[in-house]
């Protein structure tokens, strides 16, 4: 019997199909949260973003409470949506921000992807891109089998780029669209697209510097609009609003350089954050890099040196209190870190970060005697942030001295999931309700971190 085969052809005819479904993917998935990407919590920077978010979420007819910013310890500029209403913003964003109201303004942007539902309808545009695919591939194949192997190829390559351009497409009509969508809530919110023409023009400046070409051929191979044409026009929309000449919140300003120094302080090598924070610089800001980056070369006098200037500066500031106790804390002494770390929590009415610190320091004295105190303040920490794992750890310690085997375990339970160690998780979640009375608030909990567990454990288990 004879048969036709194609040995280069088919490889070649999977490759590109592989090239473009790999393509298309990674667009898919660029909004989505990278598991590599770490989280940076810190609670000032926290309320910050929450601050600087809340006149354009109310904008956007959301409920501030239902909207989260997450910073992502990444020295990239970049800000994105994912799943449910969630904006991440990359640290990379803050340090080339030079003001809060560029912040906004990106802020405002990715809240236009919410509330147009863009993730939702990412699908949309990679389904409309495999459609033609598969189309191409078909096609390509019925064209091999006749004989036309340079016309096969030709038929899916030129599928391919069909593709690529229709996903794309789709991409910037959604991009567009959230720029408008950012224009509209700066507007309703009172404030200026200032800083957002700003930001567009660094990231043009960007696109010069890595020699992203700003052709009009080039526009139609990328995700985003260029950002010229895009300053050009939002300009005109920017400039007749009411609100272009409304000046910058100065509390904000003062707020985000503070915090950008900070940021900046415990990201960089201690060499260049006192490059760029001198001791000749003696305000706020440089104060604040310059305690986090003696703190990193073990110069703790020197730390501590900056962080007693703040205190003299403003004795009541949370931050500044927190900030030594740090320094005390993970510089071996708990015991005279409990002092600022109690008042740090006492004057932000327990904020969960802030108090999870503190009932670490308690458990690090290693007083039996703290352990009453450091259980109230973690479960205080852990009512209003459940998200903490770290909390959560300090709370299983606590209670594991004292005893208490199947809170210990649903402690680490907590942990656990959230760290996505769901076979862990499981373990200790069925060794918690084993112990804890049925029924009751714990128990329960437990339960519903097994069935969480054993859900996902299954799904991974079917993938394989």
């Amino acid at each position: 019997m004879m048969r036709v085969f194609f040995p280069d052809l088919g490889y070649n005819i999977a490759r590109q199909l592989g090239v473009l479904l790999a393509m298309l993917a990674a667009f898919s998935l660029a909004s989505q949260p990278v598991a590599a990407q770490s989280i940076l919590r810190d609670a000032e920077t926290e309320a910050l973003l929450r601050d600087l978010a809340a006149p354009l979420v109310e904008a956007a007819g959301l409920e501030p409470g239902n909207v989260d910013i997450i910073l992502i310890n990444d020295r990239s500029i970049n800000a994105f949506v994912a799943g449910g209403q969630a904006i991440y913003i990359h640290s990379g964003l803050i340090d080339a921000a030079d003001t809060a109201n560029e912040v906004q303004g990106v802020i405002a942007h990715e809240l236009g992807h919410i509330t147009g539902g863009h993730i939702i309808r990412q699908q949309e545009g990679v389904q409309g891109a495999t459609n033609i695919t598969i189309l191409s591939l078909l096609l390509g194949v019925a064209a091999a089998a006749a004989g036309a192997g340079d016309a096969a190829m030709g038929v899916i390559m030129a599928g391919q780029q069909a593709a690529m351009g229709k996903y794309l497409a789709f991409s910037r009509v959604q991009e567009s669209s959230a720029d408008a969508a950012g224009v509209e809530y700066l507007s309703k919110a009172g404030i200026s697209g200032r800083g957002s023409l700003t930001f567009f023009g660094k990231l043009r400046a960007q696109e010069f510097r890595y020699g992203y070409s700003q052709s009009d051929d080039a526009a139609f191979t990328r995700t985003h609009p260029l950002s010229g044409d895009r300053i050009a026009r939002l300009r005109e929309d920017y400039q007749r609003d009411p609100a272009w000449d409304a000046p910058d919140d100065p509390v904000l300003q003062a707020r985000f350089v503070r915090v950008k120094a900070k940021l900046f302080g415990y990201q960089s090598e201690p060499a260049r954050t006192l490059q760029r924070y001198p001791k000749s610089m003696t305000g706020v800001p440089a104060r604040y890099a310059r305690a986090y980056a003696y703190h990193k070369n073990a110069l703790i006098d020197d730390a501590l040196a900056e962080a007693d200037a703040l205190l003299a500066m403003d004795p009541d500031d949370p931050y500044f209190l927190e900030l030594k106790g740090q320094v005390l804390l993970e510089s071996g002494r708990p015991v005279e870190a409990l002092a600022p770390l109690r008042r740090a929590t006492a004057l932000t009415n327990s904020e969960p970060l802030i108090a999870s610190l503190f009932g670490h320091a308690l458990i690090a004295t290693e007083d039996p005697a703290n352990h009453e105190e450091a259980e109230r303040v973690l479960r205080a920490s852990v009512a209003r942030d459940r998200y903490n794992p770290f909390a959560w750890y300090q709370l299983g310690v606590v209670y594991a001295a004292r005893g208490d085997m199947p809170r210990a375990r649903l402690a680490s339970a907590e942990q656990q999931v959230m760290n996505r160690q769901y076979a862990e998780a499981l373990r200790s979640a069925q060794a918690a309700q084993a112990g804890l009375p049925e029924g009751s608030p714990d128990w329960i909990r437990a339960q519903d971190i097994e069935f969480q567990a054993r859900v996902v454990l299954e799904h991974q288990n079917k993938r394989r």
